[in-house]
């Protein structure tokens, strides 16, 4: 049997395994022959690997959770500490969130206990900054005027991030190279101590003298510092092997070996009243963290137990172990019932970005309005928390996925937007040419009206590309402000003669008031018509003072008024003098505009005679026909006034084309 323990030792680390004398070897067999554990019994303490079946899979799970995780953290003591620091959902995380987080953590001065924690931070940020990237070359590749530009992002916050990542790095650098060279000298010292065990085992020697090498030993060993993980069990044990062959094998002071089977029964009994307390705790990671320290103490801190006890005690520990690593399961089982409801609400968004990559919208506000919602649910995505870690990259595949197809949906559009954009800005460059090569123009009665109307046709024309808009604009602005600029300084030019004019047709006006009429028509006619070619030739006044034309005409009103002239000649007269005035002004438009009155005067005089003609002809028909009654010879009346009107107008519309073909 104890070669079969040695074989496998052999087996287990690939070295040459543990020596004992052929003397000692025969004494273990006898002893063990009488006094062997079943083999359908877990023992730790004199457990060596793959000798001993398993009885219960989901025992030994439960155990082997508790070993690697300890051999996990004898290795770096750091680690123990990585429990009290709470693992966030980091995929929740903003990323000026994650790198704050990073930030605080790398400050921690034992660098491996936030080492998972930075690690996930990492990951979390990654996800979302290469998403952002995406983004971005996306939206460069749909905008971009030149073929041979290439892509560049800088972004300030993955500056940061590397630099504390860089930070984490070589403190965790520093931190292994230093571990590294301890765990070898730890553990070069603990395998001389079970070198040194082995020795003990020897007859000859006095009793109390090997004793306190043995207790020496078991104090160096309690001391040696940490080992690496995948020497601990394997070193552990063999240490444990040879502690309990110095207890049972050796005849060794039967009191002294009771009192320490006592003394270390006592202890291991505290330890199963302990974990009994653990399996009510109801924060079950921090009754698993307690646990897996009191395993520690139970094999490296406590010896063995008399073979008696040495069965039962550790058979109800293990029992007790399998009790709270099924509630640590149960708990597991809850947070991947969380994770799977995560799952369902990612795939949720995932169907709602998909609709969106597939809703044909027409304009560019409702545009911004579907990139609102998908940013929304983007950052929903990011906030739904974990989800099973065997769908992870699968399902952060399929959002990637459904959020390119949005955005290639969205680039299609604004491709097209573009290529109206460019349409524009070729229309637009053509009135800068055009602006341009009028803008030193001095014929400005000409040039004028077609500024106006490159001005009227720039603000029909729609958006060009942003990258020229600003440009584009400002050229085209300083060639009209150039033009117009020229044409305000012809104008104030212009001004003083206006000036002069009015103070010429102020003094006049006195002159015109103190006129009086000879009494003889011809000759009062022709003075009258003197005095207006003579208002006439001040020439224009400036536009602000106008009002004194009105003053004019008021004293022409009294003084045809005066004359025995008939109404039409003094309507014509006015008429004339009107037109002459706007005709002075350059004012197209008001000449247009009183070119339409008359056409509609003429044409509702004319409708009006014609219907008033009807009427006579209704009276005419009837049976008193032969005398007409005094209804019929006011309709006659009012044609007759009619047919005068019609010839006013008829002659003011033809006064005014004349002065048009002029």
């Amino acid at each position: 049997m104890l070669e079969e323990k040695n074989d496998n030792l052999q087996e287990a680390d690939g070295k040459s395994g543990i020596e004992i004398s052929d003397s000692l070897q025969n004494d273990a067999i006898e002893t063990l022959s009488s006094e062997t554990t079943p083999e359908n019994q877990i023992s730790p303490e004199n457990e060596i690997e793959n000798t001993v079946e398993v009885e219960e899979t989901n025992h030994q799970t439960a155990l082997d959770a508790i070993t690697n995780s300890n051999a996990e953290e004898s290795e770096d003591e750091t680690l123990k500490e990585r429990h009290d620091i709470p693992m966030q959902d980091y995929d929740t995380f903003s990323l000026d969130a994650l790198v704050d987080e990073l930030r605080k953590l790398v400050n921690t001065d034992k660098v491996m206990s936030v080492k998972d924690h930075i690690e996930e931070i990492k990951k979390s940020f990654l996800l979302q900054y290469n998403h952002l990237i995406e983004e971005k070359k996306e939206e460069f590749n749909a905008s971009k005027q030149d073929p041979n530009e290439e892509f560049e992002y800088h972004s300030p916050l993955k500056s940061k991030f590397d630099e504390y990542y860089n930070v984490f790095r070589e403190k965790r650098n520093a931190h292994f190279k230093h571990l590294q060279t301890n765990l070898k000298s730890n553990l070069e010292n603990r395998l001389a101590i079970v070198e040194e065990l082995k020795e003990l085992i020897n007859p000859q020697e006095n009793i109390k003298d090997t004793l306190k090498h043995f207790n020496d030993l078991r104090e160096r060993w309690k001391n040696a510092g940490a080992i690496p993980k995948d020497k601990y069990n394997h070193v552990w044990n063999n240490y444990h092997f040879h502690v309990e062959n110095f207890y049972d094998y050796l005849h060794l002071d039967r009191e002294a070996r009771d009192l320490d089977f006592k003394y270390n029964l006592d202890q291991k009994q505290k330890i199963i009243a302990r974990v009994e307390e653990l399996v009510n705790e109801t924060d079950i990671s921090k009754a698993f963290r307690e646990l897996q320290d009191l395993h520690r103490i139970w094999k490296e801190d406590i010896g063995p137990v008399s073979k008696e006890h040495r069965d039962a005690i550790w058979n109800k520990f293990s029992e007790l172990t399998k009790k709270i690593h099924d509630k640590r399961e149960l708990l597991f089982e809850s947070q991947r019932a969380n994770e799977q409801q995560n799952l369902e609400v990612k795939k949720g968004i995932i169907a709602t970005i998909e609709v969106l990559a597939t809703e044909k919208v027409g304009s560019h506000a409702q545009w911004l309005v579907q990139i609102q919602k998908v940013e929304a649910l983007r950052n929903e995505f990011f906030s739904a928390g974990k989800v099973p870690s065997d769908v992870n990259e699968e399902t952060w595949a399929a959002f990637k996925t459904a959020v390119r197809n949005f955005n290639s949906f969205k680039n299609s559009f604004y491709k097209d937007i573009k290529k109206d954009q460019n349409d524009n800005l070729n229309k637009k460059m053509a009135l800068v040419a055009k602006a341009k090569e009028l803008q030193e123009s001095t014929d400005f009665g000409a040039t004028t009206p077609i500024m106006k109307q490159i001005q009227e046709e720039w603000k029909q024309i729609g958006h060009v590309p942003k990258k020229y808009s600003d440009k584009i604009w400002k050229e085209f602005k300083d060639a009209c402000n150039h033009y117009f600029n020229k044409l305000k300084e012809h104008k104030s030019e212009e001004n003083g003669d206006e000036v002069a004019a009015f103070d010429n047709k102020k003094t006049y006006l006195d002159t015109l008031r103190a006129y009086q009429l000879t009494g003889d028509h011809k000759t009062d006619l022709d003075a009258i018509k003197l005095h207006i070619e003579t208002w006439k030739g001040f020439g224009k006044v400036p536009f602000s003072r106008r009002h004194i034309e009105g003053k004019f005409n008021k004293i022409l009103d009294a003084l045809f008024e005066k004359l025995s002239l008939s109404k039409k000649e003094t309507e014509m007269m006015r008429f004339s003098n009107r037109i002459d005035s706007l005709s002075e002004s350059n004012d197209t438009r008001k000449l247009d505009n009183e070119k339409i009155f008359l056409m509609r005067k003429i044409e509702e005089v004319q409708n009006e005679i014609f219907q008033l003609e009807n009427n006579i002809q209704f009276f005419t028909n009837t049976k008193n026909a032969k005398k007409e009654n005094s209804i019929v010879l006011e309709v006659r009346k009012n044609i007759a006034i009619h047919k005068e009107s019609l010839d006013v107008w008829k002659d003011k519309l033809k006064q005014l084309r004349n002065l048009g073909q002029e």
